[in-house]
């Protein structure tokens, strides 16, 4: 792997488990939200970003695009519902 693709990669990953620990500051422990994102839902979906994080080999056909776009939405409290990952 080149230095700047390792680098991409921890950047990303970084990011994603960022995002994670915002959605479950935001959603699970209802901190500054309360859109009605069901407690578990925002678990679930912390869960998964972390594994992608992680590179868990159950998750390697998530989309990873869209994992980053979402981590990016939630960081930046930019409508992350209107990603497809988002909980329906």
């Amino acid at each position: 792997m080149a230095l700047n693709e390792i680098a991409l990669y921890q950047a990303q990953r970084s990011l994603l488990l960022d995002a994670a620990a915002v959605l479950r500051r935001r959603y699970v422990r209802g901190v500054g939200r309360g859109d009605g994102l069901p407690a578990a839902a925002a678990e679930g979906l912390s869960n998964f970003l972390e594994g992608i994080a992680r590179s868990e080999p159950a998750l390697h056909n998530a989309d990873l695009n869209e994992a980053i776009a979402l981590a990016h939405r939630l960081i930046d409290d930019d409508h992350p519902e209107h990603s497809r990952l988002w909980p329906a």
